[in-house]
């Protein structure tokens, strides 16, 4: 047994979780798990500097051993050099052109080819594809329905970003179509009243039914988008996952049955690690190298 203990970073616009995550096991030593506030419009210093902290007090539960991360960050990035190609987003402007992994690997004191990266977007799928909902499936489609709608495929070995948010969708974009504004919005249009959220509407149900028919419309929209989805990539499982799919018993009937109508009859399951699948799924890149298999 080599080994299985790898740190795993989730990097956001505004904060960087990480944990010890168990590549034999499959889990997250809870623990272990940190998150802070970063500052990504500070400099170069303050954001490697606050990023570095983080990891390793994560990393502090493994004293005697090489430390090894991988970091799931957001895009554009050059995920092979670990340079940051981010530029005129609102975040992380002071990293453009620089090499993360080479800045990282220098504040926590080992070498750079210790430190992975992978596009964020993909984290969640390659989390569950490891450990969670899609585990023992060799090609997966995932899909993240909350705020903003995330994609990404999965080809038995690494997840990426599918960037099918802002495919051509009816009068707009599938975005617009699938996610929660589109659930506030199209409760407005139908009932004149404003909700705060997809949680706070099914809450809302007993007393006004016309929300079970919100649902299921957005089932056939989601189904409507998946059809091609599923038939460009082939995948043996969709896997949904964010803050809507905890509803996912109000839609998911209409879902397959948009997609029965094209004789798709794959298995569409909900994600089983919640926030632990981005962590997982960054660890899990090193897994055919510390793991004996």
């Amino acid at each position: 047994m080599k080994n299985s203990m790898a740190v795993g970073v989730d990097v956001g616009g505004s904060h960087i979780t990480a944990a010890l995550v168990d590549l034999e096991n499959r889990s997250v030593i809870e623990k272990t798990w940190r998150r802070e506030r970063v500052n990504s419009k500070g400099t170069t210093t303050e954001i490697v500097d606050a990023w570095a902290a983080v990891i390793l007090d994560v990393a502090a539960g493994l004293p005697h051993q090489p430390v090894i991360i991988g970091i799931g960050m957001p895009g554009p990035f050059n995920y092979e050099e670990g340079i940051s190609l981010m530029q005129n987003q609102d975040k992380y402007d002071a990293l453009y052109g620089l090499n993360v992994r080479e800045l990282l690997a220098a504040k926590l004191n080992t070498e750079p080819q210790q430190i992975r990266f992978i596009n964020d977007a993909g984290c969640f799928l390659q989390g569950e594809a490891f450990s969670g909902a899609a585990r023992g499936f060799k090609s997966a489609i995932g899909l993240t329905l909350g705020t903003g709608l995330g994609s990404a495929t999965f080809d038995g070995h690494i997840a990426r970003d599918a960037d099918r948010w802002c495919t051509p969708f009816k009068d707009s974009i599938a975005e617009e179509y699938i996610s929660s504004r589109w659930f506030i919005n199209r409760y407005a249009a139908v009932s004149g009243n404003a909700v705060k959220d997809v949680k706070a509407l099914t809450e809302l149900i007993g007393a006004d039914p016309r929300i079970l028919d919100i649902f299921q419309e957005f089932g056939t929209n989601l189904g409507t988008f998946l059809v091609p989805f599923i038939q460009e990539e082939q995948p043996e499982i969709v896997i949904l996952g964010g803050n809507i799919s905890n509803a996912a018993d109000l839609f998911f009937p209409a879902v397959t049955a948009v997609l029965a109508q094209h004789n798709i009859h794959i298995p569409i399951r909900t994600a089983q690690l919640g926030e632990s699948a981005a962590i997982i799924g960054a660890a899990s890149v090193w897994y055919d190298e510390t793991v004996d298999v």
